[in-house]
């Protein structure tokens, strides 16, 4: 099946940054978090595990992100790692009394996305001490993932999924794309669907349901059920054939 096309810009303009990673396999879970969102670019700053873009670990839990992940590239710097960007968001958990402003990760995403000539990249420190000051200090923002105050601890990878993920939003718009799967019949028309409505309350009438000479509102409510569903012509047909049977099976006088 042929990808769907998407609106690309902001896919290609992204860069995420990975500050003194400790464990490989992370690495690998973040290229397989850009990936499923669509992002490509990956820079390491001086790694702490050794080898990160062919340690066994990391390319096993890219799991099919392999190219992101050989395409990373290691720097020794954040200079070398932010070069050619023009908006750097260092993203913690931990807020600084001296810090950049604080934005949500949906603000981000919203303002990288809003500006073709935004290079923006996101920097997300080690796993255990997170990102230095300096570091904090030399970004635009600093982004802060909300989440449980009593347990607001994010794995790397996941930090980088929902970032992933929101800037995705942002570029894409919050819609569902249509992918032409599943069934889809012809709708019915108003006749069809006038006919269930006869056949059905004689249906509901003939087993006692339904007292003809004192219906109330059972058929408009009904009607109003239905109303909601969209019904597709077989669907009406379905639920004439029930009404059918239950017309013929019910014993004569």
């Amino acid at each position: 099946m042929n990808p769907t096309e998407i609106n690309t810009s902001l896919f290609k303009r992204l860069r995420f940054v990975l500050v003194e990673t400790s464990r490989a396999g992370n690495v690998g879970s973040v290229a397989r978090a850009m990936k499923t969102m669509g992002f490509s670019e990956l820079v390491l700053v001086s790694p702490r595990c050794e080898d990160p873009l062919n340690d066994a670990e990391a390319v096993a839990f890219a799991s099919g992100a392999g190219d992101v992940l050989a395409n990373a590239r290691i720097v020794g710097s954040i200079g070398e790692a932010l070069d050619g960007c023009n908006f750097a968001a260092a993203v913690s958990a931990r807020l600084r009394e001296f810090s950049p402003p604080v934005w949500t990760p949906r603000a981000f995403a919203a303002h990288a996305a809003g500006q073709g000539e935004l290079r923006p990249a996101l920097v997300l420190g080690n796993e255990r001490v997170g990102l230095p000051n300096e570091i904090v200090q030399q970004c635009n923002v600093l982004i802060n993932i909300p989440s449980n105050p009593e347990y607001s601890s994010l794995n790397l990878s996941q930090a980088a999924q929902v970032l992933a993920y929101e800037c995705r939003l942002a570029a894409t718009g919050d819609t569902v794309e249509e992918r032409g799967v599943g069934f889809h019949g012809d709708a019915a028309s108003m006749a069809q669907i006038d006919g269930m409505y006869a056949h059905l309350e004689e249906a509901l009438v003939a087993i006692g349901f339904l007292n003809a000479n004192n219906p109330k509102k059972l058929m408009p409510r009904l009607k109003r059920l239905f109303s909601r569903t969209g019904l597709e012509t077989e669907e009406v047909n379905i639920l004439r054939g029930i009404a059918r049977a239950i017309i013929e099976q019910k014993p004569k006088k």
